[in-house]
């Protein structure tokens, strides 16, 4: 997915913001293209601002006006992909999709998680099989594919629904443990 350069900014709890502007391209197609974005910068959109500068009429008249058409503007940038908004959740799961992917910064996910909770993921196993070395390469039913890259045997045979914990390790490489066993090395493949 192509989208103008992207700035973000929280507004109220965990709801996180996007504005598309005409600034440059960009290209967020996790394994599909080069990735880039920009870090969360600390003011928020010109079209969220202008909601909540409402809240400083003192006229309640003028102040419902003004909350109207600010509404009205936000609603119009929305619709048009200029605006794009992400609750906590929403965040989480994009965060989870792209973990195990080298991408340059999508911090404007991880606002407001625990350092813990960006280093590892919970997956459930659709499938698993071994190649002719002995590799296991896993399967998730959200569509991830991880691929064993050490050595290392496991004593249970993976199976679908086996509770998978894949956290982040050193050098770039991760750990991928099924259904509690010690973990295996693994690599992101889709």
């Amino acid at each position: 997915m192509c989208l103008n350069s992207v700035r973000a900014a929280t507004i109220g709890v965990g709801i996180m913001v996007l504005v598309r502007l005409p600034v440059g391209a960009i290209a967020l197609a996790a394994g599909f293209g080069v990735v880039a974005a920009a870090a969360a910068p600390s003011k928020p959109a010109p079209a969220v601002r202008a909601v909540v500068d409402c809240r400083g009429i003192a006229d309640t008249t003028q102040r419902l006006a003004c909350y109207d058409a600010a509404v009205d503007a936000l609603s119009k940038a929305q619709s048009s992909g200029d605006l794009v908004s992400l609750d906590r959740e929403q965040r989480r799961a994009a965060r989870k999709q792209a973990f195990g992917f080298t991408l340059p910064t999508l911090s404007f996910l991880d606002t407001g998680e625990k350092p813990e909770e960006l280093n590892r993921v919970q997956e459930t196993l659709a499938s698993a099989s071994q190649d002719a070395w002995g590799k296991w390469t896993f399967r998730m039913q959200d569509g991830a594919v991880w691929r064993q890259i050490d050595d290392e045997f496991l004593s249970r045979n993976p199976r679908p629904g086996s509770a998978i914990t894949i956290e982040r390790a050193m050098l770039g490489s991760f750990m991928l443990s099924v259904d509690g066993q010690p973990a295996v090395r693994a690599h992101r493949d889709n």
